[in-house]
């Protein structure tokens, strides 16, 4: 039964995705609650929303550190903004960083891109759906549409906030009377079933849950060769770029370096251009620090020299500007300064630019079961086979005409679904990761043992711990790739999201489970040795028909002794089924062929049970079991 629910769950949720529901313009409802329903339900009744999902209650607090018995949640209580300040507004002068100042909750990587984002209005709300307020058909009701998993979720929350010492707990704008980031955060605490599981994380992550795209991080100390070619496509397609400089200690944190660059911050990067300076092209790329001031004083910042031996329609051009936050610096001193890159790269639905090229998604939902399609990594060569695996055909190359080679760019993503939910259970990040293979024809079904053990990767996604994500941007010939999604302990249990991003059009699919194709009866001699002949005629009787009843007890008779196989025998049901499929006349009884089909398979199939039995316990388990049906496809 739980089978049949779950292949009914899917086809359901197939069909919704076959009309849209998902995507942002059709967002699922989190937990069937609908905001514009809920909300006149409490404008008629003149109640103020209270949220049975997710109420304000310690739980919901925490589990842990912020558990009910902490001290860190004692004293706390929930109040309305209107409880908190007498004139509360959802948003004060437009969205701004200032708007998302820390609390007492290590969320500082949702934090920071909240305040990316902000700088982006048409991002903005996608994620924070304008019209709401505190004046007019106020309810107490909010809502905010955040990414999960492939789909767009509209989460529904109450206004009741945490509060201590009457002032909010948690995020809270420097406008004291501004709410929206404050609801925003409880929406993505809701989400992801409490605040304290907000704890800890990386800017690619809310990135990603605010705009559906696919994030990479690069290490710029180690940055590709191609590393201006790939930021120069990224900003072409619209995508979201940021980097930082990582610190060893803690005090360094918003420390400033000689050229007034901040540490441990995170800057966004909005353009990159080339200038000819003294006969030669320079590279520059602009930055900008979000706080609005405080910008690098190095070469090419506002008031370098640099500028002066650049031609002035050109500078004009730039928009170079004093004390902005926004500065260019050249694409040198970037590699030589900043740490890390992160790029988010949008999907199409969330470009509304015409002019930017797009990226090509497919979106591919998977699961990893102890014992069946988890079969760890190619450290466990007997059971990696049994991973998921899809088939990637790259058909066109790339159009960039700088680039002399004949090859496709593709960007493949592995997330992991709801783990921040199960950390309540102390439950952490899988150690995920994946390889990618050549796959030069052959029919598209599941690849078996052999073929691992005689193919090595051609790139793989390094795997790291505490990351709902990996992935790997990479330049491919045209032609058929295999990914298998794995972990690494086959002991644990999981769902993803496998994403395929390309430069031009693909085609993404599941390999099939494990072929099985039974041997062709009519391959099948019916020439018959005079000693089966012989025990047939013991079996059958006078008339020559093995019936059900006899069929039963020949089999039983032939294992019950077998002390490499543990069976009850075989049911009468059992043994009824076996005649049907094998009654050719329709007399519900074998003949001296039929029954010798019958019985040269049971054969066959206890060879391979016994071979296949690896742990000679007389059963299989599911790795056994799969092995020994492709056995018994051979």
């Amino acid at each position: 039964m739980m089978a049949f629910a779950g292949i009914a769950a899917k086809v359901k949720r197939d069909h919704l995705k076959g009309v849209g529901v998902g995507e942002h313009s059709k967002p699922l409802k989190y937990l069937n609650q609908d905001y514009e329903s809920l909300k006149q339900q409490c404008l008629d009744s003149g109640a103020l929303f209270e949220d049975p999902h997710f109420p304000a209650i310690a739980d919901s607090i925490g589990y842990d550190k912020l558990g009910p018995e902490s001290p860190e949640v004692k004293g706390m209580q929930w109040e309305r903004p209107s409880e908190i300040t007498p004139k509360p507004q959802f948003i004060v002068g437009g969205a701004t960083r200032t708007d998302v100042c820390q609390g007492s909750l290590a969320d500082c990587w949702f934090l920071a891109a909240i305040g990316c984002i902000s700088l982006n209005e048409d991002l903005l709300h996608r994620v924070v759906p304008r019209e709401q307020g505190f004046q007019e058909n106020y309810a107490g009701i909010f809502h905010f549409q955040i990414w999960q998993y492939g789909e767009w979720m509209d989460v529904v929350i109450d206004d009741r906030l945490p509060v201590k010492d009457g002032k909010l707990t948690f995020v809270h704008s420097a406008e004291h009377m501004e709410f929206w980031s404050a609801l925003l955060e409880k929406a993505y605490a809701k989400l992801n079933g409490s605040y304290e599981a907000l704890s800890g994380g990386y800017n690619t992550e809310a990135f990603e849950d605010f705009t559906g795209g696919v994030a990479e991080l690069y290490d710029l100390e180690k940055a590709p060769q191609d590393m201006h070619s790939i930021m120069r496509r990224a900003i072409e397609r619209g995508s979201l770029l940021g980097c930082y400089i990582k610190i060893t200690e803690a005090q360094d944190k918003e420390a400033q370096t000689l050229e007034k660059l901040v540490k441990s911050h995170t800057y966004s990067i909005t353009g990159l251009k080339e200038v000819n300076y003294k006969g030669q092209q320079e590279k520059l790329i602009r930055l900008r620090n979000p706080w609005g001031h405080v910008e690098w004083t190095g070469s090419w910042s506002d008031n370098s020299p640099e500028w002066n031996e650049v031609d002035p329609a050109k500078k004009e051009e730039l928009h170079l500007n004093m004390e902005d936050g926004e500065f260019w610096m050249s694409f040198q001193d970037f590699l030589k300064h900043f740490s890390k890159l992160e790029i988010c790269n949008l999907t199409p639905d969330a470009l509304s630019k015409k002019d930017v090229s797009r990226w090509h998604t497919t979106i591919m939902d998977g699961t990893w079961r102890r014992g069946s399609t988890n079969g760890g990594s190619r450290n466990t060569p007997d059971t990696y086979w049994m991973n998921p695996q899809y088939k990637v055909t790259l058909l066109e190359k790339d159009d960039d005409p700088q680039d002399k080679e004949v090859v496709c760019s593709i960007l493949v993503a592995l997330m992991q679904k709801n783990r921040r939910r199960v950390r309540e259970t102390r439950e952490k990040f899988l150690n995920i990761g994946f390889d990618i293979y050549e796959f030069k024809g052959g029919k598209s079904v599941h690849l078996t043992k052999d073929f691992f053990l005689h193919h090595k990767p051609c790139a793989h996604a390094e795997t790291l711990n505490h990351l709902r994500e990996v992935s790997i941007h990479i330049r491919l010939p045209p032609g058929e790739y295999i990914v298998v999604p794995y972990t690494t302990d086959p002991q644990k249990e999981g769902d993803f999201v496998l994403r395929v991003f390309t430069e031009k059009h693909s085609n993404t699919e599941e390999l099939d489970e494990v072929s099985v194709n039974l041997p062709d009866e009519d391959n099948i001699s019916e020439e018959v040795k005079d000693s089966f002949r012989k025990m047939f005629g013991e079996l059958a009787g006078e008339d020559m028909e093995i019936s059900v009843s006899e069929l039963q007890t020949s089999l039983n008779d032939a294992v019950k002794d077998n002390k490499d196989l543990k069976t009850d025998g075989f049911s009468m049901e059992s043994c009824r089924q076996m005649v049907n499929l094998l009654d050719k006349d329709g007399n519900a009884t074998l003949g001296l062929v039929e029954f010798q089909i019958l019985w040269n398979k049971v054969q066959c199939w206890k060879t391979i049970f016994l071979q296949h039995d690896l742990d000679k316990s007389g059963t299989m388990n599911s790795y056994e079991l799969r092995i020994a049906l492709e056995m018994a496809g051979e």
